[in-house]
């Protein structure tokens, strides 16, 4: 793959790897930054590609990587506002829209829903990204779900 073919897979790729960073960092400016990064980390390691066919699935892999390394870093510069609130009995979770319901959840799970539903990944993609079995992405995936699907039965219930 040469450059200008990989400018125009980028091109083809960008609305996708900024769904995916902005679901992950939940901020616009952390969104752009880890996509700019990663796909100039992706053109430096171009020759590394071993399997063109794989590219969406390595760049994607490469983003969840940056992604990754600006929440560590947003974690040290603010820790109070990314510690998790579970255990907290008081906290309304009817009002969270969506976005914000999938911002709670754990890491591990945030991510496979996020490559799942919001990045039109199937089973095989999300775990070659996540680097994880497949087995691992469908149990992620149900238990994700359930917790949302309580959050939405929940909502439901109040209306």
């Amino acid at each position: 793959m040469d450059k200008n073919e990989f400018a125009a897979r980028i091109e083809l790729l960008k609305k996708r790897l900024y769904r995916t960073a902005y679901l992950y960092l939940g901020n616009e400016a952390s969104a752009l930054e880890a996509v700019d990064e990663a796909v100039y980390k992706g053109l430096k390691a171009l020759n590394q590609l071993r399997q063109p066919e794989y590219f969406d699935t390595w760049l994607t892999r490469i983003l969840i990587n940056e992604c990754k390394k600006e929440l560590k870093r947003l974690t040290r510069v603010h820790p109070m506002e990314y510690l998790p609130e579970e255990g907290n009995e008081e906290y309304n979770y009817d009002v969270l829209p969506l976005k914000e319901a999938i911002g709670k959840l754990p890491t591990d799970l945030r991510m496979v829903v996020i490559l799942r539903y919001f990045s039109g990944f199937t089973l095989t993609q999300t775990a070659e990204s996540l680097n994880i079995p497949q087995g691992t992405v469908v149990t992620r995936q149900r238990r994700a779900l359930e917790l949302l699907k309580l959050d939405l039965s929940e909502e439901e219930e109040a209306l």
